[in-house]
């Protein structure tokens, strides 16, 4: 087959893959314009159970983000197993805090840093903040949040030597983090609407993704897009 055959095909069969993922998704692969969004990621916690991650990273999954500790003292059952599974492939990966507010930062980052090892993540460490239990209805108070939050972040970039990512909603950015944060990478959730208004690294488009390769309670999987060219993606995460 000529080489330039080759790359077509390559080409539509990865489209054809990424159209297939995002069918149960509100956004279209035709929505989400494949010319502007060319790398294509997931996150996952127990929840998928035993995931088979070279059946992940053939159907164009080029990173991932893994559920590692939530609180002070919780671990993620898969949290060391995907971490040591995913290694056998080339998918980029990370690992994700869930914040609690709770807590104190520095007893979380404890957490998360007795998890995950400097070597073992190629894109920074994530804070997952959004509200869970009664929170939404009980908002936590925005100064205490950062009291929090901010020891947090600070400990892990010490650790990690990479400004952490932070995970958020709309709702969260706004309250939490927009105003003192936003020096901070942003992956932003939004499954009904484009985030094209502020600057984010990568976003969270669908929580209803179906891909083959993992076995847990969870039929969906969520899927994700970096903001830039595949080019731009190696050349920030080697």
């Amino acid at each position: 087959m000529p080489e330039s055959r080759k790359i077509i095909m390559t080409f539509l069969g990865a489209f054809m893959t990424v159209a297939t993922i995002s069918a149960s998704c509100y956004f279209s692969s035709v929505e989400l314009n494949r010319s502007k969004y060319q790398v294509w990621g997931v996150d996952v916690s127990n929840y998928q159970g035993l995931i088979d991650w070279h059946k992940l990273e053939e159907q164009d999954i080029s990173f991932a983000f893994i559920k590692a500790t939530e609180g002070s003292s919780h671990v993620d059952e898969s949290a060391r197993r995907n971490l040591e599974k995913i290694a056998e492939t080339g998918i980029k990966k990370s690992a994700y805090h869930f914040f609690s507010f709770d807590s104190s930062g520095e007893t979380q980052a404890e957490n998360y840093i007795s998890v995950v090892g400097r070597e073992e993540i190629d894109i920074p460490p994530v804070i997952d903040i959004e509200y869970y239990a009664d929170k939404q209805s009980n908002k936590p108070d925005r100064k205490e949040a950062e009291k929090i939050l901010r020891p947090l972040l600070e400990n892990l970039e010490e650790y990690y030597g990479v400004k952490p990512i932070i995970y958020a909603t709309f709702p969260v950015y706004l309250r939490y983090v927009r105003e003192n944060f936003s020096d901070y990478p942003l992956w932003i959730r939004s499954v009904n609407i484009e985030p094209d208004l502020m600057d984010w690294k990568f976003w969270q488009y669908c929580d209803k993704g179906e891909l083959y390769g993992y076995s847990g309670e969870e039929k969906y999987i969520d899927l994700n897009v970096y903001n830039g060219t595949v080019e731009q993606f190696l050349s920030e995460f080697p």
